[in-house]
């Protein structure tokens, strides 16, 4: 026998004896038991001594026919020889022959190794066609029907899916559709092909609850906020007891303001609920405005003192609202809290000494960089600088060198500060991206704007196309003058990121500014806000072009907005030249004092101070 026979016989023989075993195992219920009577065959001298209870198992016998092991035979075979579209066809007629959910599973499973979709859900159809009952043969369906993007054929198998469940756990698979929808590159499709269903489940009391966060979930995904705020409207109001619709309403929050309506009544109502003032707290910080947030995280802290990443979330804050004494009391509470001393138990002794995992790490460094910021925004650099050096990071590490370039740069040496960035290690495009955006930071803020533009402007012309450079290389373009430079790069980024609303933002106020363009300017305002509902620093640019409209009352409502949530000496200045023109000269002279107190260089106050004859 040759090389190659011997080959193909072994392998004939190892796949006759897979299906063999494969086929006993399905049939094993079906089959006779053996015979207790019948003699038992001699065992083997390895066996002699195996305990009696293995020597006398019966032996199960499988009931597959000859025609059958055949065909399973010759469909394992042509997989094995590279041919799945035929063990495909064979396979998936024994198993509709059979009607074995094993012989299905497998069918299903070659088709997805061989990257066909399409016969997958086939054979999918098939195995829910012959065991209509089968939980698993119409997850799969609809997994694979989810998978393909087909979501307009899933309602049919869900509805007989959910004939099939018990009605104790028909919304808790209701409430696992969007996980299938995650990616859906057309969420419009999901929405409308799933809505009809999910009304007719709104309407059944055991899956109410679960239809009406579905629907808000696609509407949201489908940016049809409107109807997603009525259907979490809905189920707030049906299921006040029920945290989820307030969590969804947050998510919400930035395209539907008045959403948070439903949150500040809940904890109005009941103040003592953590969890969701942590996540009202954290929706507050990522909607930029700080001042609300800060509020929040004080709250959190008063509650729960012991908890340390509310001390830390609340001295980031304070340090965007320019309180670098609050910053630093909330951050020294937040190293006490996570540099304990540990017990002296044996137990808490290698729990100690195996250190902190990453993320405490983390959090703990980023504690200390907040730290060395406090006392760098009080002009107190020694103390900044032993803070830092007492900071234990890789080296190379980017935040650490920024802040180190800071501290050199706010002692005059700026050039220092800019080798410290340039020999950072940047192997990679995102290294050096992020090299080049810090390093035009530092320049920024002192005031080097030619600089800061021809390092963008360099870095731009190796990533025409990386928006995020062409908005910061506009921005030093505005603070050079070139009103019309600035206006191009910034239409290029919208070009290439329409969802930039920055962008947007910058190029209305700048119109607005400069007294120009006004209702051009308010459009592109309206859009950028279209995006970022509430942004305080889109809400002054609104405010501003009303003023410049000449609409004193609806400028000043909007500044007011924008002021309470977010402090900024820039919108002080906004606020208070409105009221100036109201002639409500001693309110907006308040205005300014408070501005300057927390930040009294900021150009655009005094520009506006000077201008008015207002004293500091």
């Amino acid at each position: 026998m040759s090389a190659l026979v011997r080959h193909r016989w072994w392998l004939s023989a190892a796949l006759a004896l897979s299906c063999a075993t494969h086929a006993q195992t399905l049939h094993a219920q079906a089959a006779p038991a053996t015979d207790p009577a019948t003699p038992a065959a001699p065992a083997a001298p390895a066996a002699a001594e195996a305990p009696a209870s293995a020597a006398s198992a019966p032996v199960v016998n499988s009931d597959l026919d000859a025609p059958m092991f055949y065909q399973l035979l010759v469909g394992e075979l042509e997989l094995q020889g590279g041919q799945p579209g035929v063990a495909y066809q064979v396979l998936l007629d024994a198993a509709r022959r059979s009607g074995d959910e094993e012989l299905f599973r497998r069918v299903v499973q070659i088709a997805l190794q061989a990257r066909a979709g399409d016969q997958a859900v086939i054979a999918a159809r098939a195995w829910r066609e012959a065991i209509p009952t089968s939980l698993e043969a119409h997850r799969t369906q609809i997994q694979l029907l989810a998978l393909l993007n087909r979501p307009a054929e899933i309602p049919p198998v869900l509805r007989s899916l959910l004939a099939l469940t018990p009605p104790d756990g028909r919304g808790a698979l209701i409430a696992s559709l969007p996980a299938l929808f995650q990616r859906a590159p057309e969420p419009v499709r999901v929405q409308e092909a799933f809505e009809p269903l999910l009304r007719e489940a709104a309407a059944r009391p055991e899956t109410r609850f679960s239809a009406l966060l579905v629907m808000a979930q696609f509407a949201k995904n489908a940016d049809r906020y409107e109807t997603a705020l009525i259907h979490v409207r809905a189920a707030a109001k049906d299921f006040p007891n029920r945290e989820e619709p307030l969590l969804l309403a947050l998510e919400l929050l930035p395209r539907r303001p008045e959403a948070e309506a439903l949150v500040t009544a809940e904890l109005q109502a009941k103040p003592d609920k953590q969890s969701l003032r942590l996540a009202y707290a954290r929706a507050l910080a990522r909607a930029q405005r700080p001042a609300d947030a800060a509020r929040e995280f004080r709250i959190l802290t008063q509650e729960s003192p012991e908890e340390a990443g509310h001390w830390l979330a609340l001295g980031s804050l304070e340090l965007d609202l320019q309180h670098p004494d609050a910053a630093e009391a909330a951050l020294q509470r937040y190293m006490k809290l996570v540099d304990k001393p540990a017990s002296s138990s044996l137990a808490e002794r290698a729990i100690a000494a195996a250190g902190l995992d990453k993320a405490d790490k983390e959090a703990r460094q980023q504690g200390q960089l907040l730290m060395v910021q406090a006392a760098e925004m009080r002009g107190d650099f020694k103390t900044a600088e032993k803070r830092l050096a007492a900071i234990e990071a890789a080296p190379g590490n980017l935040d650490i060198a920024y802040r180190r370039a800071s501290l050199l740069a706010r002692q005059g040496k700026l050039d220092e500060g800019r080798q410290l960035l340039q020999k950072l290690p940047a192997e990679r495009d995102q290294d050096r991206r992020a090299r080049v955006l810090a390093e035009s930071q530092l320049l920024r803020e002192n005031k080097q704007w030619q600089a800061a533009y021809d390092l963008l402007g360099q870095a731009a012309t190796q990533a025409p196309e990386d928006a995020d450079l062409l908005y910061e290389q506009s921005m030093m373009a505005e603070k050079l003058g070139r009103a019309q430079e600035m206006e191009a790069l910034l239409q290029k980024v919208i070009q290439l990121k329409p969802q930039h609303y920055h962008a947007y933002n910058a190029l209305g106020y700048s119109l607005a500014d400069r007294n120009e363009r006004l209702e051009e300017a308010r459009d592109l305002i309206s859009k950028a806000l279209s995006f970022a509902p509430g942004e305080p620093f889109i809400v002054d640019s609104m405010g501003w072009v009303e003023f410049r409209l000449g609409r004193l009352g609806e400028a000043e409502r909007l500044l007011r907005q924008a002021y309470g949530s977010r402090p900024d000496a820039e919108i002080a200045a906004h606020l208070g030249e409105v009221l100036w023109a109201a002639g409500r000269q001693d309110e907006a002279r308040r205005v300014f004092a408070d501005a300057a107190r927390r930040d009294p260089a900021n150009e655009a106050l005094q520009s506006v101070m000077q201008r008015l004859q207002v004293r500091p």
